[in-house]
């Protein structure tokens, strides 16, 4: 059975922490503290404890005082049409009306709440049923499926390394604007030629040329290792 359904009653707000719970819980839906979603929501963490009360009572979420938040069942279903609407959103501005990958975030936080599923449909069908967006992340399928990939963080991977860059954990404008600037970008071939033991940087080999990067930057890259 596909996800979608009538979520007319959701609010913004709601879907929002839906979407934050989701990604801080992973998809084993581990409980999250209330403390951790305020900081990722920006907010007080009394306001969190109202949201997931409401959310509790929706069956969106299972709440219990000092043990955290979790999604139910339901609540996953709508966190992960949340994330499918916006990458692919932010697949249609990139490939389709050529915004910079590093402009295209804000944009897809509105676009995201659009309920109309004959649009999703329509719109994932005109790009030709991507599997990721343009930062790596897994697009979710109709039926709430990830694609899961065999990825690492730069920073994890061994000296002497080689593998293809497929993912940015920081999606942020300054981050891809750095990778831009460095002429780094997803698909590059990346080597790990050398670890600092002192702080974590890396001497790393990328379209042929030697660079230095740091362990702020290693920790933000996904490589899936050549075998």
């Amino acid at each position: 059975m596909y996800f979608y359904g009538n979520f007319s009653t959701m609010t913004r707000s709601e879907e929002n922490y839906l979407k934050a719970i989701f990604h801080l819980g992973g998809l084993e839906h581990k409980a999250v503290s209330t403390n951790a979603i305020a900081d990722r929501m920006e907010t007080k963490p009394s306001s969190v404890t109202d949201m997931a009360k409401k959310l509790s009572e929706k069956g969106l979420v299972a709440y219990t005082k000092y043990k955290g938040v979790s999604l139910s069942k339901k609540g996953s279903q709508t966190a992960l049409s949340v994330i499918r609407k916006h990458r692919l959103w932010e697949t249609f501005l990139v490939d389709k009306l050529d915004f910079m990958w590093d402009e295209v975030h804000e944009i897809a936080e509105q676009l995201e709440h659009i309920q109309s599923e004959k649009l999703i449909d329509r719109l994932d069908a005109f790009l030709g049923f991507p599997k990721q967006d343009p930062h790596g992340d897994p697009i979710p399928s109709k039926k709430g499926e990830i694609q899961k990939e065999y990825k690492k963080l730069l920073a994890d991977v061994p000296v002497a390394t080689e593998g293809i860059c497929v993912g940015v954990k920081n999606s942020s404008a300054p981050f891809l604007r750095y990778m831009d600037k460095n002429s780094m970008a997803l698909g590059d071939t990346i080597e790990v030629l050398e670890k600092e033991e002192f702080d974590g940087s890396l001497q790393i080999k990328i379209r042929n040329k030697q660079i230095r990067i740091s362990n702020d930057i290693a920790t933000n890259l996904f490589i899936r290792p050549n075998e």
